[in-house]
């Protein structure tokens, strides 16, 4: 009988299957969930300086639930919680003693400068700021090594409670900030008024998307970016400045400067005593700089390729034209140091010999390790932020801006408030200052790129960076590379860069010098406290770990530049005649005086 009901069942009709969606109604629901998704985030991240609420949840959740399942962290934080009670209790006890005044129980970190007037070393404040760095670093201890913590979560937790210690620090208030109430009965209030006024200013330039005051007497081509020179060449994207010589006979190679794309150029070229441009030209350089375009909406889709070959490779054929059958010491600094890498990793693979030379002026490769910028940069962040330059077209300069504030809060937002609003002074702009308020948009293709092959996926570092549908490598590179790192740099940290030895196979030679991202690279000899250490690896040396390398590394006072010069000298053939001004006849003419037009774009 059971083949029989097999057979019967076997012959039994199937049932119909249920209609199938129609594919354009798929791709229809489709789309508008995306539109949905993207007009959501686009409109929080406008609320949240574009920073997502998910990653911010997701590493205090991680930290939390690990700290509540720490019963041996607990008891810690609250043992050091009564030692630090103990401590303050102490403090105030031998203020009472001696009149209101005792030793520090605990003493500020040393870049943190918000105590160092007299005033607070005077009761009560001085029981208010110890209270305060004491709780200061109760937090520290509470936010780090909890077992089980990603390290980009305890990180992100780290400087989320930093934010807001620095936000309630009692330096902020005036009822607890005696150099403002000194100030307020020195000059019967009129410092608040001041300082009202500045704050209405301030408010008005934001709101109509002017830049900060001072900053007028700073305009490229009057008091900065004023080396004499000619934009030679002109793209979608690009300027090039070439420089006129300033020395009867100039070094046959040409220097071709890459700058970053975030900022304007002229950071290169700010004051005439502090003009790394005018430097090279005085030492016998012939040197052209790339001036980036200030993008719009229109430029959405312009790709980290785009400014590959708009930039570095346009920029390189416009200077052969110039100066035939030359190689070219190439520059980069920061992003465009980076940009300049891929440009010369695949100019390797492909067998264009151009380059004689390879400088990296405060610029990555690896990005592993790229500071407390990497805290913004997960899947969830990078969602949430492509979301918002989707609908805008680019990143605007504020919220990059913003960005590179919270990581220096004390220096960059709270001392400022405290000084313009309720001291009511305003602090002089120099020309790096006024030059760090010019900064660039940047397009959103391409910030997308860069997020995410470079920051996210370390792509370039390990050998997965598509040029010309095809990986590059860092190690191709064959010239001499000399790569600068400095000492105090949240950007691109030194031991960052100084990665350059574990991904070239070439002779490299690494300098670390003293200041940040921005003040190390801008060293004008005449400028006196500076100071670097200097040392080179042959392509068949031993690799030096970091803290090795600044135990052996040789020692000098004063600006770097003359030592690069020197280097870059040794590199390059003896003094001829100076290169004509563009090269009309290949299509590169004289277009206008420097510092052109492209720097000028708000």
């Amino acid at each position: 009988m059971q083949p029989v009901r097999a057979s019967a069942a076997a012959s039994a009709p199937l049932p119909a299957p249920p209609p199938s969606p129609e594919p354009s109604d798929d791709a229809e629901l489709h789309q508008l969930r995306d539109a949905l998704d993207h007009t959501a985030h686009a409109g929080l991240a406008h609320l949240t300086a574009g920073l997502s609420p998910a990653a911010i949840i997701d590493a205090f959740m991680d930290w939390g639930v690990h700290l509540a399942i720490s019963p041996g962290k607990q008891v810690e934080l609250a043992t050091k919680a009564a030692r630090k009670w103990s401590r303050l209790t102490q403090f105030a006890s031998r203020c009472a003693i001696n009149g209101g005044t005792a030793e520090p129980c605990i003493q500020p970190l040393p870049q943190d400068h918000r105590f160092a007037e007299k005033e607070w070393s005077h009761w009560p404040y001085n029981l208010i700021q110890q209270s305060f760095l004491l709780q200061q670093q109760w937090w520290d201890n509470a936010t780090t090594d909890v077992d089980g913590v990603t390290r980009q979560h305890q990180a992100v937790v780290e400087f989320a409670m930093r934010q807001v210690l620095d936000m309630v620090s009692p330096s902020n208030f005036i009822a607890t900030n005696p150099v403002v109430q000194r100030r307020i009965l020195q000059t019967g209030g009129q410092n608040l008024l001041q300082g009202l006024r500045n704050f209405v200013d301030d408010w008005e330039r934001i709101i109509r998307s002017k830049p900060p005051a001072g900053t007028e007497s700073f305009r490229p081509g009057r008091r900065v970016a004023v080396t004499p020179g000619e934009v030679i060449y002109r793209n979608a994207l690009i300027e090039l400045i070439q420089y006129s010589p300033t020395t009867d006979k100039v070094r046959p190679e040409p220097l071709l400067i890459v700058p970053a794309w975030i900022m304007k150029y002229y950071i290169l070229d700010l004051s005439p005593e502090n003009s790394l441009v005018r430097y090279l030209t005085d030492q016998g350089f012939t040197v052209f700089i790339i001036s980036w375009k200030n993008p719009t909406a229109e430029d959405r889709d312009l790709g980290l390729d785009a400014y590959r070959k708009l930039g570095v490779m346009a920029a390189l054929d416009a200077v052969n034209a110039v100066l035939p059958h030359r190689k070219v010491h190439a520059v980069g600094y920061c992003l465009g140091g980076t940009l300049l890498s891929i440009a010369a990793a695949a100019m390797a693979r492909d067998g264009d010999r151009r380059l004689e030379t390879l400088s990296l002026l405060a610029a990555q490769a690896d990005f592993r390790e790229a500071g407390e910028l990497t805290l913004f940069i997960n899947e969830s962040q990078l969602h949430f932020l492509e979301d918002l330059m989707r609908s805008q077209g680019y990143l605007d300069t504020r919220q990059m801006s913003g960005a590179f504030q919270l990581l220096r809060s004390n220096d960059l937002i709270w001392s400022r408030l405290i000084r313009h609003y309720l001291l009511g002074e305003r602090t002089p702009l120099n020309d790096m200052m006024s030059w760090n308020a010019d900064a660039t948009r940047m397009p959103y293709r391409m910030h997308a790129d860069y997020l995410r092959q470079l920051f996210l996926n370390n792509d370039l570092a390990e050998g997965r960076f598509l040029v010309d549908e095809r990986p590059i490598a860092i190690r191709d590179i064959r010239v001499p590379i000399f790569a600068v790192g400095t000492e105090r740099d949240h950007v691109a940290p030194w031991r960052s860069a100084f990665k350059i030895h574990l991904l070239s196979d070439t002779d490299v030679t690494f300098l670390l010098t003293t200041g940040g991202h921005n003040a190390g690279i801008v060293a004008d000899p005449s400028r006196t406290g500076g100071r670097f250490q200097v040392l080179t690896r042959s392509a068949a040396g031993h690799y030096l770990d970091p803290d090795t390398w600044t135990k052996i590394a040789p020692r000098f006072e004063g600006s770097w530049w003359p030592e690069w010069v020197r280097w870059l000298a040794s590199r390059s053939g003896e003094p001829t005649a100076p290169p004509p001004m563009g090269a009309p006849a290949q299509g590169y003419p004289a277009l206008c005086e420097a510092p052109g037009t492209y720097v000028l774009q708000g």
